[in-house]
């Protein structure tokens, strides 16, 4: 993001990339947070092992309305679509402590010709400086951890460190930040203790406060023109007052019309400036220098998506990613360029716990061990526990992994429902959660799609002095994506 000190905007630079997070819905459509599509009526029951949802989803390309047809073949693309996010919300930090080389160094050299070294000096920390700035550190604040991830991007990215620590509840509910003074100090003690470099830090966030939208604005070429009529279709399309919001926008490209008019596709972002101020001032209070803020959804998408060449063709599939956290799920479609859709999901990992816990009678923190050592998929019995215990907990996992596919499958609904979606073909899950024996064929079955556990390091290779650990790295997915750098 950038921080505009002239209009106290912050405004996050756009390079063009695909993972946005993006949904390609009219105007007249309400914000992620605020839209509910109808849910589907169903309770299957546990023994089925077909799906009553499969027939809700469509599994091909939902042909285009007439009024967005292809555009002739001689115009071009003026916008190339790269992988990765549209909205790295870059923070433009000043580089201070460097004095520029003057007169008065060559008055002061011992020799009469400079020697073949001193050239070399400036380029040597140009190339230096280049070098750090490939090295980020991706840092996930979420309800129940901190997780951060320092990746090296020279070609392939690199992973060479990851961390966690536990955060104290109720720092941070919903993904809004409650306590930026308990946050500070957390984050003070996490960097130190794990060393991690405290500049070149991205920061993820997700909430349903967040709205992002894409559409299309024709016969504007005139760049003020262009922002304002952004801003007017920001504030008809999103519940958020423009003078209490950050927004930003990009073109991802340009097509002409019939009427030979340029039409502009552009992905708009709006966050209340209260929640990214925040989050701004409890890291620079922890002495960490953000060198941009990046929405969940678009970092998830570049950890668990294959990057295509642009000369690939299209795909009919829509690759689908679902990050379980602790009290919400980060829910993002893309073409595997662009992020088309995302919303956030009131349901984590925590509903097990309080489900567990009502069938034990115990507190929810003691229900969380249980709950990692059961399974779906083959019956076991959790240490501590009764055959008839551990059936009753499986049965409460069930039930709520039954609201948990709803919601999945109204999002889904609610994404094929706009022009020119593409067809479901696999569900990507990734979380603590979703490590959990059995959960993702219980979801399968569930929802009627193939769903499989990602991996987080599917777009990384491992550092030397990093080895791949026996602990699961699924809370790690979104740190990794934050810090790739596409």
């Amino acid at each position: 993001m950038h921080w505009n000190e002239q209009n106290d905007e912050l405004r996050p630079e756009l390079p063009v990339e695909e993972t946005q997070e993006v949904t390609p819905e009219p105007a007249s459509v309400p914000a992620p947070e605020a839209v509910h599509a109808p849910e589907p009526a169903f309770e299957p029951e546990p023994e089925e092992k077909t799906s009553l949802l499969k027939k809700e989803l469509s599994f091909r390309r939902k042909p285009k309305q007439p009024s967005e047809a292809k555009p002739p073949k001689a115009e071009k693309e003026k916008a190339p679509r790269e992988k990765g996010s549209g909205l790295k919300k870059e923070l433009s930090l000043p580089s201070f402590g460097r004095r520029k080389k003057g007169p008065l160094d060559e008055d002061l050299a011992p020799d009469p010709e400079p020697k073949p070294k001193e050239p070399r000096k400036p380029r040597a920390r140009k190339e230096r400086s280049a070098k750090r700035s490939k090295r980020l550190v991706g840092l996930k604040i979420g309800g129940s951890q901190l997780a951060a991830a320092r990746i090296v991007n020279n070609g392939s990215p690199e992973l060479v460190q990851v961390a966690r620590e536990p955060l104290g509840h109720g720092i941070v509910v919903g993904g809004e930040l409650r306590e930026p003074e308990l946050l500070a100090e957390e984050l003070r003690a996490f960097f130190r203790k794990h060393k991690l470099p405290r500049q070149g830090v991205r920061l993820g966030i997700a909430n349903n406060r967040i709205g992002v939208r894409m559409f299309e604005i024709a016969g504007i070429n005139d760049p003020k023109q262009l922002e304002n009529a952004i801003r007017f279709r920001a504030q008809e399309a999103l519940p958020i007052p423009i003078e209490e919001a950050v927004l930003d926008y990009h073109v991802l490209g340009e097509r002409t019309d019939d009427d030979g008019q340029v039409v502009r596709k552009i992905l708009l972002v709006v966050a209340y400036r209260e929640l990214i101020d925040r989050y701004v001032a409890a890291c620079k209070k922890a002495g960490v220098r953000l060198a941009g803020i990046d929405l969940e959804a678009f970092a998830l998408l570049r950890a668990l998506g294959e990057p295509l060449a642009d000369e690939a063709p299209p795909s009919d599939a829509a690759l689908v990613v679902v990050a379980i956290g602790h009290d919400r799920s980060t829910f993002a479609v893309s073409d595997g360029r662009v992020c088309e859709f995302t919303r956030v999901l009131d349901w984590g990992g925590a509903t097990l716990d309080v489900a567990i816990a009502r069938e034990l009678h115990c507190a929810p923190s003691e229900a969380e061990p249980v709950k990692r050592d059961l399974t779906l998929a083959a019956p076991n019995v959790p240490e501590g526990l009764t055959q008839d215990q551990a059936d009753r907990a499986r049965e409460a996992v069930r039930r709520q992994l039954q609201t948990f596919a709803r919601e999945l499958v109204s999002s889904l609904q609610f994404y094929q429902n706009q022009p020119g979606s593409l067809g479901i073909g696999e569900i990507v899950i990734t979380g603590g959660t979703a490590h959990l024996g059995g959960v993702a064929d219980e979801l399968q079955r569930l929802i009627g799609v193939r769903v499989a556990v990602g991996d987080p390091l599917l777009r990384v290779k491992l550092g030397k002095k990093l080895r791949e650990a026996d602990e699961q790295l699924g809370s790690l997915a979104v740190a990794i994506g934050l810090g790739i750098e596409d």
